[in-house]
């Protein structure tokens, strides 16, 4: 899958998510940067618009890998990806009392 349709295919399922995807002109030292957030109470990924489409897609990647996607549609090869971040960003031994305790943190959306 070319990285343009990766980019189209992360960003609906973010859609379904109810995270939002932006594409902004970011400015600074670093092209390509961006993330996700939470604005006003959304979720939401800022894509710098010069980033290229690879680069937007691994940012997608590692936005939904904080969300439960089970429920999206993503082919095998995106919902791999996505599993071998969340795997990777996984804590080793999870705080029950941090995760109860913070409400905006982006591996527990509301």
């Amino acid at each position: 899958m070319k990285p343009e349709q990766m980019t189209e295919v992360l960003e609906q399922a973010a859609h379904q998510l109810g995270i939002k995807v932006r594409y902004e002109t970011l400015t600074g030292e670093t092209v390509g940067a961006g993330g996700l957030c939470k604005i006003r109470g959304e979720w939401a990924v800022i894509i710098d618009r010069r980033a290229n489409p690879s680069d937007r897609a691994a940012l997608l990647v590692e936005s939904l890998a904080a969300f439960d996607t089970d429920q999206v549609f993503l082919p095998p090869e995106l919902r791999e990806a996505v599993v071998r971040r969340r795997s990777a960003r996984a804590p080793r031994a999870p705080d029950p009392v941090a995760s109860e305790t913070n409400a905006s943190d982006p591996s527990k959306p509301e």
